[in-house]
C-alpha cells in the first residue's frame, strides 16, 4: 500500500484472499480514503469496507483515466507500479528478505 504522497506500507501476507488483506486494509487505511487499484477481484469488497474504490482495466490497454475533464489521470495504480522496481533494486544486493523477518516487520 502506497500513499501519493510517498508513504509506503508493505506486508507479506499469508495468501492473496480478502479476509487475509481486510485488517490489513482496516488496520493501515482510514475509512473513507479513496483507494484506485487494477481490476483484481480481490478488491471487489473495498467499498461495503468503507473505502471509495476506482480501478484501472490493464487488460483492455487502460493504465490510467481522467474523470474530472481536467487533463489530469486520477484514476491510476502507476504509483505503487513504479515503488515495485525500486523495491527490487534495494532488495538485490541484500539478496531479498527472509520471509521469517518479514513477519517480525
Amino acid at each position: 500500500m502506497i500513499q501519493r504522497t510517498g508513504e509506503v506500507v508493505i506486508r507479506l501476507p499469508d495468501n492473496v484472499q480478502q479476509a487475509t488483506i481486510k485488517p490489513l486494509i482496516l488496520q493501515t487505511i482510514m475509512p473513507g480514503t479513496p483507494i484506485y487499484t487494477d481490476e483484481y477481484t480481490i478488491y471487489s469488497r473495498l467499498e461495503s469496507w468503507g473505502y471509495p474504490h476506482k480501478t484501472v482495466n490493464h487488460s483492455a490497454g487502460e493504465y490510467a483515466r481522467d474523470e474530472g475533464g481536467d487533463g489530469f489521470c486520477e484514476v491510476h495504480s502507476n504509483t505503487i507500479e513504479g515503488f515495485r522496481p525500486l523495491l527490487r533494486f534495494w532488495l538485490r544486493p541484500h539478496r531479498g528478505i527472509s520471509q521469517a523477518l518479514c513477519r517480525c516487520i
